[in-house]
C-alpha cells in the first residue's frame, strides 16, 4: 500500500521533471498542480515500483550536456549523447507534464541521430557509443559519463562528415515521408493567416515544426516556449505578454511575432538562410561573423556557427521543401503588411 508520505515524495520527485528555467517562474501552488497532473492516469504503486525519477541535479546535468553538445562543433559529442537523449525523450513522453519538453526534444533528437548516421556512413574512425547504464531493469542513468578518448578522424574525413551533416540533400533524404505533426492541419490556417497578414511568405510557417513539433505548449530547458520557441525578452520585443497570460503559447499571437522577427532578420541580412541562422543562433552572433567575412552568405560563416545551427538551417529548408513543394531559396522577400481595412503598412519592423 502506498502511504501518504510516499505519494507526497513521488509528487515532489515528479515536479523535478520541470527544467529549472520553467520551475523558477511557477508558484508553489502551480508546482503542486503540475505534480498532481503528472500523477493523473497512473498507478502510483506502479510508478514507485518501476519508475526511477531522475533527481533535479541529474536533469540539470543532462540539459547542460545536451546544450553543450548542440553548441559545440563536434558530431562525435552528439553521437555519444544520442542514447541518453533517446532515453530522456522516451521518459518525458510517459508523463503529461513532460510532453511540452518532449515536443521540444523530439526535434533536437534529429541532430543527434544525424550525427551518428553520418559517422557510420562516411568512412573513418567511429567513436564508441555506449547505451545508458542500467541501474536496475528499466532504470537508466540519465547523465552520460565523460566521452572516452578516441582516435580523431583525419581533417579531410571530418570535413566530409560535417558537410554531409549540413547538406540539404541529406536532410531531404532523412525527412522524406515523415508524417505531419499531429496539430498541423488544425493550426495551418491560423499560422498562414498570421504570416500572410505580416507580409511574410506563408511557407515559413513550417518553422514551427522544427522549433516545437507544432505543439503550442512546447518548452525548452532554457525557458523558450510556444510554437516558435520565444525566450521572454524576444517575445516582449515583438509584442507578446508573458504575464499573467503567456502569449507565447497562443498560436495566432506567436505566429504574428515569429513573422515580425523573420522580417527584421531578413531586412538585416537580406538572405533567408542567414535569417534562419540568426533565428537559431542569435542575430548578434551572425552579424559579428559577417563583419569578419568578405562573403556575406550563410556558407561563408557556417563553420563558425554552433553545430546545431549548421544543421538547423538545412533542416528548416528541407521541411519547407517537403511540406510545400517549393525551393525555399526562391521564396520572395517580405512585402507590405495588409491591414484589415485594405490599407497597407510597410512590412519592416525597426529595432
Amino acid at each position: 500500500m502506498v502511504t501518504m508520505i510516499q505519494r507526497m515524495l513521488l509528487l515532489v520527485c515528479l515536479c523535478l521533471l520541470l527544467p529549472a528555467a520553467s520551475a523558477q517562474d511557477m508558484t508553489i501552488e502551480e508546482l503542486a498542480k503540475a505534480g498532481t497532473e503528472l500523477l493523473d492516469g497512473y498507478s502510483v504503486e506502479d510508478l514507485i515500483e518501476h519508475l526511477e525519477i531522475p533527481t533535479a541535479e541529474e536533469w540539470s546535468d543532462f540539459w547542460k550536456s545536451l546544450q553543450g553538445a548542440l553548441q559545440s562543433g563536434s558530431l562525435d559529442d552528439l553521437s555519444w549523447l544520442l542514447p541518453y537523449v533517446e532515453t530522456a525523450s522516451g521518459f518525458l513522453k510517459t508523463v503529461p507534464q513532460g510532453e511540452p519538453y518532449a515536443a521540444w526534444l523530439e526535434q533536437r533528437l534529429d541532430y543527434f541521430d544525424m550525427a551518428r548516421s553520418v559517422l557510420k556512413t562516411v568512412p573513418g574512425p567511429v567513436p564508441e557509443t555506449r547505451p545508458p547504464v542500467e541501474r536496475a531493469p528499466g532504470r537508466f542513468r540519465l547523465v552520460p559519463p565523460p566521452r572516452p578518448r578516441s582516435t580523431p578522424a583525419p581533417a579531410a574525413v571530418s570535413k566530409r562528415r560535417i558537410d554531409t551533416a549540413r547538406s540539404s540533400a541529406t536532410w531531404k533524404q532523412k525527412l522524406a515521408g515523415r508524417p505531419l505533426p499531429p496539430n498541423a492541419k488544425k493550426l495551418l490556417p491560423t499560422l498562414q493567416n498570421a504570416f500572410r497578414s505580416e507580409g511574410v511568405p506563408v511557407q515559413w510557417v513550417w518553422l514551427a515544426e522544427v522549433e516545437s513539433t507544432m505543439n503550442p505548449a512546447a518548452r525548452s530547458p532554457v525557458g523558450a516556449a510556444g510554437l516558435y520557441q520565444f525566450m521572454i525578452p524576444t517575445a516582449e520585443r515583438f509584442g507578446l505578454q508573458t504575464r499573467p497570460v503567456d502569449e507565447r503559447l497562443v498560436p495566432d499571437k506567436s505566429a504574428h511575432a515569429a513573422a515580425r522577427y523573420l522580417k527584421v532578420l531578413y531586412k538585416q541580412f537580406n538572405s533567408w538562410p542567414l535569417a534562419l541562422a540568426a533565428y537559431n543562433a542569435g542575430e548578434g552572433r551572425v552579424g559579428r561573423l559577417l563583419k569578419k567575412s568578405p562573403a556575406k552568405t550563410f556558407e561563408a560563416i557556417e563553420d563558425s556557427l554552433p553545430v546545431e545551427t549548421q544543421m538547423y538551417v538545412p533542416k528548416v529548408m528541407a521541411v519547407v521543401a517537403m511540406r510545400e513543394g517549393v525551393d525555399p531559396l526562391k521564396l520572395p522577400a517580405p512585402t507590405a503588411m495588409q491591414m484589415p481595412q485594405g490599407m497597407f503598412l510597410v512590412a519592416w519592423v525597426f529595432e
